[in-house]
């Protein structure tokens, strides 16, 4: 079923953006909310002011994003956005829940929300180090996503980023795409459970809308994935001594061969980052 279309308004506020399908779960988004509670970008900040945009049919992740980044940035405050007038009264019920002390979050949690959509409204006209919208873009036409990234990276801080990306319904297989505040986007980021894992590749099924119809022949994304593939196959000699240690190699063996592999401390936790113009669309 397609999603619901805006515009929808609430007082003179106009919510750019559909309504998603709105799936939730606890700890679905912990990989990404911990690659953020280390970023640099949320680290020097002197606003520290996230945005959870389209959190869904509940409020958890918010909760759970602010929980994540406050053991980095005590000063946190979270603001979960969504176009459903629903769901924003269904979080502030919740809200209302963690405030009271009967659920597992901080009752002084930094945490908000409100309806609106990629305008990201706020407050004064404030604006956010940090958006994050995951599984929003993915409902919509490869074509809307320039234009989405543009509108929402023009409400961010200087020096702020947009973190975009997709995964799975338990937060298993997941990737994401930074992009700076001028809407061009620096870095794939690909994070996968590793226990039980089979084949890299997988990936390629929760790759964020700006790729994922290009994971064909002639595609840089699609070679950047058939080498991880290849090079996590060549490894299995190392499987006996766990899945990081096999993870570790391939990565390893993919630096070796030329490829730009970042963020090397966080291999053990099933992550490889590449700039964007590894995997850039032709």
């Amino acid at each position: 079923m397609p999603p619901e279309k805006a515009p929808v308004r609430g007082g003179t506020r106009h919510a750019s953006g559909h309504i998603t399908r709105g799936t939730t779960n606890t700890n679905r988004l912990r990989r990404v909310d911990r690659w953020i509670a280390r970023h640099p970008v949320l680290r020097r900040t002197t606003d520290p002011f996230v945005v959870d945009l389209g959190y869904g049919a509940s409020g958890v992740t918010a909760f759970e994003l602010e929980a994540r980044l406050r053991a980095a940035r005590p000063d946190v405050e979270v603001r979960g956005l969504e176009i459903d007038p629903a769901r924003v009264t269904r979080a502030q019920e919740q809200l209302a829940q963690v405030r009271a002390g009967r659920t597992p979050f901080a009752p002084d949690a930094h945490v908000t929300f409100a309806r609106g959509g990629f305008e990201v409204p706020a407050d004064g006209g404030r604006r956010p180090a940090v958006i994050r919208a995951f599984n929003v873009l993915r409902q919509y036409d490869e074509s809307d996503v320039a234009a989405a990234w543009a509108q929402m990276c023009a409400r961010l801080q200087p020096g702020g980023m947009l973190v975009e990306g997709t995964c799975d319904e338990l937060g298993r297989i997941c990737t994401w795409v930074e992009v700076g505040a001028d809407a061009v986007p620096r870095t794939l980021t690909v994070s996968l459970r590793l226990t039980a894992l089979d084949s890299p590749a997988v990936a390629a099924e929760r790759l964020p809308k700006i790729l994922i119809h290009r994971n064909v022949p002639g595609e840089p994304v699609h070679a950047f994935l058939a080498a991880l593939d290849a090079e996590w196959t060549r490894a299995v000699g190392t499987a006996p001594f766990g899945p990081v240690q096999r993870w570790r190699t391939a990565l390893a063996a993919l630096a070796a061969a030329g490829w730009p592999v970042q963020a090397r401390s966080r291999w053990r936790l099933g992550e490889v980052t590449v700039p964007w113009s590894l995997v850039a669309p032709r």
